[in-house]
Parts: structure tokens; sequence; C-alpha cells
């Protein structure tokens, strides 16, 4: 088993979410999350005023998955996710040694 962590821009959440129900991925947790990478914020102006935004606003999505489905898991965060431009996001992926699904015991893969 895999947990395959994705930080992507808020808007393509649900074109993601679309991309791995279509794989048979059953759940995956979003977090709301700030930072940057290449991208390195930006400026605005607020009322007349001119300020740096250093951290970015971004989904973390995690998805634990089994080993063989980790490659067309990637795949399909990457297709959805992409824009082509800067700041389009990052995925990582991790080993999980253990899963257990509360209500019922299972273990395993089972549980995911």
């Amino acid at each position: 088993m895999k947990t395959v962590m994705a930080i992507i821009k808020p808007f393509k959440l649900e074109e993601v979410r679309d991309a791995l129900t279509g794989l048979g991925v059953h759940g995956m947790t979003v977090t709301e999350v700030k930072g940057y990478g290449r991208q390195k914020g930006h400026t605005e102006i607020y009322r007349g005023a001119e300020y740096a935004v250093s951290f970015l606003p971004k989904l973390k999505l995690e998805v634990a998955v089994a080993e063989s489905q980790v490659a067309s898991v990637i795949e399909a965060i990457s297709t959805a996710a992409r824009t082509g431009q800067i700041g389009d996001g990052k995925i990582f992926v991790a080993p999980l040694e253990q899963a257990v699904r509360i209500r019922t015991g299972e273990s395993g893969s089972d549980a995911l």
C-alpha cells in the first residue's frame, strides 16, 4: 500500500476527484494549505497599498491506494490538475505500513 499526496490548485479539485473516482479510488482527504515553490508568491494591491502574498492557497489531497494503482493514480492526478502554468503542484508517494477500517476491523488492502 502507498499514500499518494498531491498539492494542487484549488479550482482543480473537482476534476481531480472525478478522475480518481473513475479509477475506483473510493476516498480521499482534502486539506486547505498555503505554501509556495518556484511560484514564489505575487504582489497585490489592496486599498491602494501594494503588498506581497508569500504563501499561496493550495489544496493537499491524500489518497491511500494499493501499490498496483499508484501509477494510474499519479497519471490521473497529473492530467486532471495540469494547467501548464507555474504552480500546478507536486505529487509525493510514501509507503503505507498499515491501514485499519475502524468500523469492521478490516486491515491491510481490505481496509482501503
